[in-house]
């Protein structure tokens, strides 16, 4: 299987591709939840809450920065994170108590 869209040659080729970035962007995603779910543990003993605002700024910065260093549309990955950091604070929240 050819894995640069450039050598596909049948929609079979990119279907196959697509579901392969798919599963390792789940696996990212895996491993990114562990970092969320130790900084839960680390925030509840420094006594912090789950939204720190200057941080979730930081993580939307660096995700509209890191898409336009790609050619993506920051505006949808602006948008993307935004829902990724809410879930990942809704997370820790539930976690710290709040």
């Amino acid at each position: 299987m050819p894995d640069k869209a450039a050598e596909c040659q049948t929609m079979a080729d990119i279907r196959e591709n697509i579901d392969r970035i798919d599963k390792e962007l789940m696996a990212l995603f895996a491993e990114r939840w562990t970092f969320i779910g130790r900084a839960a543990e680390i925030k509840a003993g420094l006594g912090l809450k789950a939204d720190i605002p200057a941080r979730v700024d930081e993580v939307r910065a660096n995700a509209r920065e890191n898409a336009k260093a790609h050619g993506l549309d920051e505006a949808f990955y602006d948008d993307l994170w935004n829902r990724l950091i809410r879930h990942s604070i809704a997370h820790e929240a539930g976690k710290l108590g709040e």
